[in-house]
C-alpha cells in the first residue's frame, strides 16, 4: 500500500499567505484534521472527500497524494527508491508524464537534477518490465508526479488534480497582465461578499474576478471545465463514486440574478474578452459587462466594488499613474456611498495616491508581485 493509502493524508499547495483561507475552504469541502503550514495544507480525506475538494476548491494550486516518504542523502539513494514503486500501478507506457521537484537545505541541492534522477527512475522501470516506455510531456501530461526533498527527507507525490488547479478553463482570452485565478478567487472570498449586494469591477480586464465571483455566487466548482484528474490514476480510484460527486456538486450549482454581478473597463476589446469568458461558465450571460471609463459612471450605491487596476511594473514601466489612483479614490468618496471597495495593489507605492482611509490591508502574492488587498468603506 502506498502512504496516502495508509494514512489518508494528503497535501494541498496553495499561494503564499492564503494558507488559512484555503484551510477553511478544504474544511468546507469535508477535509478534517487540517493544518497549515508554509505554502500548503495537510489534510485527512476520503475518497469522495479527495475528488470533492479537486473538483470543488478553488484555492488550492495541487492536490498531493503521498506515495513514499525516506531519507535522500544522494541521487543515487533517490533512484533507487524510485524505482521500488510500481509506477504500471498508474500508468502505462502508452500514457505520458512529467515530474516536478523541489529541494531545499538538502544534500541533493538542484531541484531540476532530482526530477531528472526520479524521470529516469520511472523510465527504467517500464523499460524493465515491458520494454517500452512512458514518453514525457512537459506541458500536458497524463500525470504529473512530484518530488519535495527538504533537510533529506524526500517525498514522491502523485498530482491528483492532474495539473494546476488555478487552470480553470474559461480564460479563452487573457488580455494584457490579467490577474491570476487563485488571487481573484481569494480577493472575492476576503470581501465577504455573500450577494446581499450587488458586485462590480471598475477595471474588468478580460473578467477573471468577475468569473471568480460568478464561481463563488453560483458555487460552480474551480475545476467545472476539467476533463481528467490525477485521481483517476490512483490504483484505488472508483470511478462510480467520482461520478456521484460530480453530480452532487453540479446540482447545487445555482443562477444569479440579472445585474447581481456586473462590471466595465474603459478598453472594448478587454470587455469583448471578458464577455467571450464568461461564455465558458453556467450562467455567464448573466454577468453585465459595458464599455465604460470608471470616471463616467454616475454612481455606484450599496455595492461591493472590486477593482485590481494597473500598477505600471508588467505594462508601461515608470508610468505616472498617481492621477489615476487620485481619480479612482474621488470616485469612491463622492459616488459611491454605503458601499465596500477592495482594490488590489501590485505595487504598494499607489496605495497612499488613493486618498482614502483603509479599513484594511492583507498581503496577498500574485505571479512574484508582493501586493496588498486594501478594504475602503464608504460612508
Amino acid at each position: 500500500m502506498y502512504q496516502y493509502q495508509i494514512n489518508h493524508r494528503f497535501f494541498a499547495q496553495v499561494p503564499d499567505g492564503i494558507e488559512e483561507l484555503a484551510g477553511k475552504e478544504l474544511a468546507e469541502l469535508g477535509a478534517e484534521r487540517v493544518r497549515t503550514t508554509y505554502r500548503g495544507v495537510y489534510f485527512d480525506a476520503g475518497k469522495a472527500v479527495l475528488y470533492r475538494i479537486n473538483y470543488g476548491a478553488r484555492l488550492a494550486t495541487r492536490v498531493l497524494a503521498p506515495l513514499l516518504t525516506f531519507r535522500c542523502h544522494s541521487s543515487d539513494y533517490l533512484y533507487k527508491k524510485s524505482r521500488e514503486i510500481s509506477w504500471e500501478e498508474f500508468f502505462t507506457a502508452d500514457h505520458t508524464f512529467s515530474v516536478f521537484a523541489n529541494v531545499t537545505q538538502s544534500k541533493l541541492r538542484h531541484s531540476q537534477y532530482a526530477a531528472l534522477r526520479l524521470k529516469d527512475a520511472v523510465v527504467d522501470s517500464f523499460r524493465e518490465r515491458f520494454n517500452r516506455r512512458p514518453s514525457v510531456n512537459r506541458n500536458d501530461p497524463d500525470v504529473w508526479i512530484g518530488l519535495y526533498i527538504e533537510r533529506d527527507k524526500a517525498t514522491i507525490s502523485l498530482d491528483t488534480g492532474g495539473g494546476s488547479l488555478h487552470r480553470r478553463g474559461y480564460r479563452e482570452e487573457g488580455g494584457e497582465a490579467p490577474m491570476q485565478e487563485i488571487t481573484a478567487a481569494a480577493m472575492i472570498r476576503l470581501s465577504g461578499w455573500d450577494g446581499s449586494k450587488p458586485l462590480y469591477d471598475l477595471m474588468c480586464g478580460s473578467g477573471t474576478l468577475l468569473s471568480e465571483a460568478l464561481m463563488a455566487y453560483c458555487r460552480i466548482p474551480g475545476s467545472y471545465r476539467r476533463e481528467r484528474f490525477g485521481f483517476q490514476f490512483l490504483p484505488d480510484y472508483d470511478g462510480p463514486l467520482w461520478l456521484a460527486v460530480r453530480k452532487e456538486l453540479d446540482e447545487a450549482v445555482r443562477e444569479p440574478g440579472q445585474g447581481l454581478i456586473s462590471g466595465s473597463d474603459a478598453s472594448g476589446t478587454a470587455v469583448a474578452s471578458a464577455r467571450k469568458n464568461m461564455t465558458g461558465l453556467p450562467h455567464g450571460d448573466r454577468v453585465s459587462l459595458k464599455v465604460s471609463d470608471f470616471r463616467s459612471i454616475t454612481e455606484l450605491r450599496n455595492h461591493v466594488i472590486l477593482c485590481n487596476p494597473p500598477y505600471g511594473i508588467r505594462l508601461d514601466p515608470g508610468r505616472d499613474l498617481g492621477p489615476l489612483y487620485r481619480d479612482l479614490g474621488d470616485f469612491l468618496k463622492q459616488r459611491c456611498q454605503g458601499s465596500s471597495a477592495l482594490i488590489y495593489f501590485g505595487n504598494r507605492v499607489w496605495i497612499a495616491h488613493v486618498g482614502l482611509k483603509p479599513s484594511w490591508k492583507k498581503a496577498l502574492k500574485s505571479g512574484g508581485l508582493d501586493g496588498r488587498l486594501v478594504k475602503y468603506e464608504i460612508y
